[in-house]
């Protein structure tokens, strides 16, 4: 953050002018990983307003790596910081207080989405992060947000766009495009025939990861 300049630069260098003009600024993320973290280093991080995931690998014989998230801290961020150096408020509202305000119909086609989902097996852990609900198994396989003025449920799916038939207005390749959630393949649902569209490509992910 205290050298965006030279960050943005390197970006535009390495994948192009576009890619670099859509760096979210706002929530960057530290992701430290290692072979383990002791309960100082998990207390430590909670202590610092940043968006801070320990993450823990296993090597398994040769071609094999276990990821394993250990301890994921969400920033309270009040204020968003431009490229000018001036301020303005974040408007952001969280998961938690999306599916909150949403109408009782979003609501409903939340709590299927996630039934659906945690049914799938019983090796799935749910996580819900500031702007986003992740579903595991090794990782996430979907990150599911809600925004209730649109009646929208946001979908990130962890799956190869370009083996999915891409539909306009339901299913987006995000590989270059800044979202919060992780997952290549964004899907939107505004129905419930949205939903059981939506239900081969969330089987698929999960199958896959």
């Amino acid at each position: 953050m205290d050298h965006k300049a030279e960050f943005k630069l390197l970006v535009m260098e390495k994948l192009g002018k576009d890619i670099a003009d859509k760096i979210e600024w706002s929530m960057p993320r530290l992701l430290c990983i290692a072979g383990d973290f002791t309960k100082f280093d998990e207390y430590a991080v909670k202590q610092i307003n940043r968006n801070i995931e320990l993450i823990r690998y296993k090597k398994y014989e040769d071609d094999l790596i276990l990821f394993e998230l250990v301890n994921a801290t969400t920033a309270s961020q009040t204020t968003i910081v431009s490229d000018d150096g001036t301020t303005k408020p974040n408007v952001y509202k969280t998961v938690t207080e999306n599916l909150q305000q949403a109408d009782k119909e979003l609501q409903d086609m939340y709590y299927s989405v996630r039934d659906f989902i945690l049914n799938l097996g019983d090796d799935i852990q749910e996580k819900v992060l500031k702007y986003y609900i992740a579903f595991k198994k090794i990782r996430n396989f979907a990150c599911v947000e809600v925004y209730p003025k649109s009646k929208t449920i946001l979908m990130y799916l962890n799956i190869n766009p370009d083996e999915v038939e891409l539909k306009e207005g339901f299913t987006r390749d995000v590989r270059n495009i800044g979202h919060y959630g992780t997952g290549n393949l964004e899907v939107r649902i505004n129905s419930k025939d949205d939903f059981e569209k939506a239900k081969a490509l969330i089987t698929k992910s999960y199958d896959e990861n």
